[in-house]
């Protein structure tokens, strides 16, 4: 038996990969990349004129490291159907008309005219650029490290789980990249060209401000939330502040007539209060979150020997910066004010969770820098596939649909329990379920070892479900909810 998704996270993703280069009929690495990110139900159409000596071509091609991907059992069995016209993903932010949600966020993935281009004609919708400040930045070296998950490869590295960067604002003059947004803006007219900024002062605020609305863009992004700056008076020592947020909202909103976008820090136990220190200002959206400020210890990480707080992105942090949408989007307070998400999106269900708490649209940063900026190709396509099966013709209706749904603890449902159910046809036989159980959860399930396959004492089992987390097969589901016992 082959686990799709897991062959497909083996894949290098290599550039020109050399499987689609021998392959005549189709593109097996666009194939596998579109199960890595979410879309297995569409992959079929890069393939569906190959043979099964196309795909076995394309898997003797393989270049990995470990044994070549199993191109060809991977793809032998996908549905080949071309897939028909996908629902338009437009919608509006700060009454700006956007193509689809995806913007690159503001960081390395967006520092010169060149890189950005690449982007915006890649699908991109728009960019948060890199953000502008006037003062000197020096940077270090080595600037990033990661923590890794699985699969792993041959040193012990999978893809990131999370990601630390140490990285800070732009180091081209300020008239330089106002020039590269105005030549963005003049090239790309369609595109939604964002200004991201950092003052020190109240004029250093008014100043950038004016001169973003004179480039000619969008919009403009305080950035009251970067970790790792080594001058005091910037980035989140701001954020943490909501009278500062307060106040160089408000000057900023007298300054420029283009929409205001404060974007908020983690690094605070209460990111409402900041972000209605914006909202009373005026401001005309939200964006969250930055980067959680972090340790990491690797040895090849250190600069000089030394070490260092900084900023900690990539999937890790994600249900983090869902946590705080979460709150701001439910803050009866701020009716008026939209949202933009960041933090740990990857695949277009990621940023559907995003828009679903409210979210108009979503920026993308650790996953361009891991795997390029083609993987807009993904975001747009799976979301509009999703679109699609729900019958949602405006992906507007999507945005905050699940905030209803959400309840304090003291209001779940306690009176009933849903048991977790194994489907021993797909069970291996490996005892993941009944280890963890025994050791971590309610000693619930027994294992017959003649037969290797594991039985739930349904006396013992409170449906805590971590034997389905652990499955390794998905050989565990869930039954119907029933009222507990007494």
């Amino acid at each position: 038996m082959i686990h799709i998704h897991e062959e497909a996270a083996r894949c290098l993703l290599c550039a020109d990969a050399p499987c689609s280069q021998v392959c005549k009929k189709g593109d097996p690495a666009r194939a596998i990349r579109a199960i890595r990110f979410g879309n297995e139900a569409l992959a079929g159409q890069w393939v569906a004129e190959c043979t099964d000596e196309d795909l076995e071509r394309a898997e003797a091609a393989c270049i990995h490291y470990d044994r070549p991907i199993r191109i060809a059992q991977i793809l032998k069995d996908v549905n080949r159907e071309v897939i028909p016209h996908h629902p338009s993903l437009a919608i509006t932010f700060c009454g700006i008309p956007c193509e689809n949600p995806f913007f690159l966020a503001s960081s390395a993935i967006c520092t010169n005219y060149e890189m950005v281009a690449r982007a915006l004609e890649a699908g991109w919708a728009g960019v948060f650029y890199k953000t502008i400040c006037m003062q000197e930045i020096r940077e270090v070296s080595p600037r990033f490290d990661a923590v890794y998950g699985y699969p792993a490869g041959g040193d012990g590295r999978g893809s990131f789980t999370g990601f630390r960067n140490m990285e800070q604002l732009s180091e081209n003059p300020v008239e330089m990249d106002f020039d590269i947004l105005r030549r963005l803006k003049q090239d790309y007219p369609t595109k939604v060209i964002i200004a991201s900024i950092m003052g020190q002062t109240e004029e250093q605020w008014i100043e950038l401000a004016r001169m973003a609305e004179d480039a000619g863009v969008d919009a403009v992004e305080l950035n009251f939330s970067c970790p790792q700056m080594r001058l005091s008076g910037m980035g989140s020592d701001v954020g943490q502040n909501p009278e500062l947020v307060t106040f160089y909202t408000a000057y900023v909103k007298r300054t420029v007539k283009i929409p205001v976008i404060p974007k908020m820090t983690p690094n605070i136990t209460q990111i409402n209060q900041p972000a209605m220190g914006a909202y009373f200002a005026g401001a005309n959206a939200i964006s969250a979150i930055n980067t959680i400020k972090s340790v990491t210890m690797s040895p090849l990480a250190a600069v000089s020997d030394k070490l260092t707080v900084s900023g900690y992105s990539g999937h890790a942090v994600k249900p983090i910066a869902l946590r705080y949408i979460y709150e701001m989007a439910s803050n009866n307070i701020m009716k008026d004010v939209e949202f933009s998400g960041i933090g740990g999106i990857e695949t277009w269900r990621d940023a559907l969770e995003f828009i679903q708490l409210g979210c108009r649209n979503v920026q993308v940063c650790t996953a361009v820098m891991e795997y390029g900026y083609r993987i807009i190709d993904d975001l747009v396509l799976g979301l509009q596939n999703y679109m699609q099966e729900r019958g949602a013709d405006r992906l507007e209706t999507l945005v905050g649909e699940q905030l209803p749904n959400f309840v304090l603890p003291s209001d779940l449902d306690r009176d009933t329990v849903v048991y977790p159910k194994i489907d021993h046809d797909r069970c291996m036989g490996c005892g993941r379920c009944y280890t963890s159980c025994m050791d971590g959860g309610h000693q619930a399930i027994s294992f017959d070892w003649s037969t290797r396959q594991p039985h739930i004492a349904g006396t013992k089992c409170v449906g805590c479900h971590l034997c389905r987390l652990v499955c390794p097969t998905g050989a565990i589901g869930l039954a119907k909810r029933v009222k507990k016992r007494n």
